[in-house]
């Protein structure tokens, strides 16, 4: 379990340094957006900016899911779990993110990746005029669902974790 628990560690800190950097591709995905509606003014907008602002907005949206599932701020059912015992809600986080987060993930993964590589290895570029290569957005799906498994499987160690622990200190 040890070894899990550095796994589930380094897990953390790799969603958490995605986490850092995020933010900054709102802010440049903004001032694009800025910028690109100054030039339109002047008949010097470009797809490319318009491409790249959103490539940006995906790379914020995608790759922080996992820091997300980490902070624990996703959509619960608290509903569903509230009139459950400490215990009752662990097992119930771990059913949810082993029958719904995991499966998901997986499909993703397993659709997206022929997808990105498809699109690398064909040199794909955006059918609008000055538009940028396609691949820098879709290699960001299978990173991001990627990023978002490893924390999936990282909450489930810590949940089995603390059962564990829980189990120990009634015996």
């Amino acid at each position: 379990m040890r070894a899990l628990l550095t796994l589930a560690d380094l897990t953390d800190r790799l969603n958490e340094a995605c986490g850092r950097v995020l933010p900054w591709t709102v802010l440049a995905a903004v001032l694009l957006a800025v910028g690109n509606a100054l030039a339109r003014k002047f008949d010097a907008g470009s797809n490319a900016l318009l491409e790249a602002q959103w490539y940006l907005v995906s790379a914020a949206f995608l790759l922080g899911a996992g820091r997300v599932l980490k902070l624990d701020e996703h959509v619960r059912i608290d509903l569903l779990t509230a009139r459950l015992s400490p215990r009752g809600r662990i097992k119930a986080d771990i059913a949810a993110v082993a029958l719904t987060v995991l499966p998901v993930c997986l499909l993703m993964l397993w659709l997206s990746w022929p997808w990105f590589l498809s699109s690398w290895l064909s040199n794909e570029v955006s059918a609008s005029a000055g538009g940028l290569p396609l691949w820098p957005a879709r290699i960001l799906v299978p990173a991001g669902f990627a990023l978002l498994t490893l924390q999936a499987l990282a909450l489930i160690v810590r949940r089995v974790a603390a059962l564990a622990d829980d189990a120990e200190a009634e015996a």
